[in-house]
């Protein structure tokens, strides 16, 4: 077989990347602040913050990706500290959001991304975390100690499914998690893909029930911080890297095609 039709039939084989948010294409986090809602450009939607100045949540660097996503040129650093309120909340929060008109809430899609943290700045094992989530949490990680449940502590990550948890692991400082939501808005299934380092991706969980509704606006890339009496805040961080969304089969090696 030629190596041109060989090439061919491997692309054809693989996802198509239908939004990326890679950070390839921001020279720093305060590239971020040229978006507004009379200005909607760049990849991402930067609004859900506290008061401080962009770089007191967010900051862009090669020393936070993966270093085995050999497609991202930098990775971010999304921290919460004393000033990440929202909008008056009593809840930290740093997050953004895809900007974009690609279908990502419509038929059968993979939502990609990679998260680590370390021992510096570590999240509280005493606070509930959520990660990554659908305005609805229908699908979402979590991490900590989960508002409701018996003890005070928990060092599990966990993918959760409208607020059950279908996997877990102990989030070990310093360990890349590498992630696909398999989401089919269509079937009304989500699935979870997961490795770690520079291991492919593997289906942990096939696909389950799910109310996948999205509006294409509302998946928050970043954390929200449930807040919890008796344990004072602390500057926490959280790292990701490899960020997309593609359609068609899925793409296991970790950071992605070439979009």
């Amino acid at each position: 077989m030629k190596s041109g039709i060989l090439a061919a039939l491997v692309a054809s084989a693989n996802g198509a990347v239908i939004w990326d948010g890679r950070f390839n294409d921001l020279s720093s986090s305060a590239d971020l602040n040229d978006w507004s809602w009379g200005n909607q450009v760049g990849p991402y939607q930067y609004y859900i913050h506290g008061s401080g100045t962009v770089d007191k949540y967010i900051n862009l660097s090669p020393d936070f990706k993966n270093p085995d996503d050999a497609v991202s040129a930098q990775g971010a650093k999304f921290t919460l500290d004393s000033t990440a309120f929202w909008n008056g909340q009593n809840m930290r929060r740093t997050e953004l959001i895809p900007q974009t008109t690609a279908a990502i809430n419509q038929g059968k899609v993979f939502y990609h991304f990679s998260v680590k943290r370390e021992d510096t700045n570590a999240p509280s094992v005493n606070r509930e975390h959520q990660i990554n989530f659908f305005e609805s949490h229908f699908t979402e990680l979590k991490y900590g100690w989960i508002s409701g449940e018996s003890g005070t502590e928990n060092p599990n990550l966990q993918w959760m499914v409208s607020q059950q948890s279908h996997w877990k692991t102990e989030w070990v400082a310093g360990v890349w998690h590498n992630v696909a939501y398999e989401i089919d808005f269509s079937a009304n299934t989500v699935g979870f893909w997961h490795s770690e380092g520079n291991a492919p991706l593997e289906q942990v969980v096939a696909p389950v029930s799910a109310s996948t509704s999205s509006n294409g606006a509302d998946w928050h890339l970043g954390v929200l911080e449930l807040p919890r009496d008796g344990y004072a805040d602390a500057n926490e961080d959280f790292y990701f890297s490899g960020v997309y969304i593609e359609d068609g089969e899925i793409t296991t090696e970790v950071g992605g095609p070439v979009a």
